[in-house]
């Protein structure tokens, strides 16, 4: 290996630096350095963003996608927009100006990357889903004695309807023969 060091630093100073190439003026590579250095700016006092940024509304299922991994995103958010940063060690993810998800970033194919976190407030929030479902299939008057909610049927046999799209076959045939 130090060999090889050797080699390349003696073929850019003796060989590939000295040819006078058209391209750059008809000047040798070495001549070129100070113009070149001179027509150089300053780098930016903050570094440039570096990595893919997307914004997307987070669906039901609260993950959002980096080429072909999920990561999960605090499912407080789901229906809102995220705005999401994948750099290359880091994926984070933000919803009106709040970090909502960050993980480390995986590298693999076809992975699913899930915060506890985020898995515990998905239940809870399915739980109080469940619960205000069930308040509300449960009617009250404003005094507050429980009202019953019947089914459509029930009403059906107080009045005596009958709704059944099925005719009588027995009925059918005995009309038919009589002639109605």
């Amino acid at each position: 290996m130090f060999r090889f060091n050797v080699q390349i630093g003696d073929w850019l100073v003796q060989r590939a630096n000295t040819r006078v190439l058209r391209a750059i003026g008809s000047a040798t590579p070495t001549a070129r350095w100070a113009v070149d250095r001179a027509a150089m700016v300053a780098l930016p006092p903050v570094a440039p963003a570096i990595g893919l940024t997307h914004r997307v509304r987070l669906g039901r299922d609260y993950y959002v996608r980096i080429d072909s991994n999920d990561y999960s995103v605090d499912p407080r958010c789901i229906g809102r927009f995220v705005d999401v940063l994948a750099t290359p060690t880091r994926m984070v993810a933000s919803c009106a100006g709040q970090v909502v998800a960050d993980h480390d970033r995986d590298w693999g194919h076809a992975r699913t990357i899930t915060d506890p976190e985020h898995q515990a407030t998905a239940r809870l929030l399915r739980q109080d889903l469940a619960a205000r479902r069930r308040q509300a299939s449960t009617r009250s008057h404003a005094d507050g004695h429980v009202v019953a909610i019947r089914a459509l049927p029930d009403y059906d046999a107080l009045f005596g309807v009958d709704f059944d799209p099925r005719p009588d076959l027995e009925a059918v045939q005995e009309n038919a023969i009589e002639g109605k």
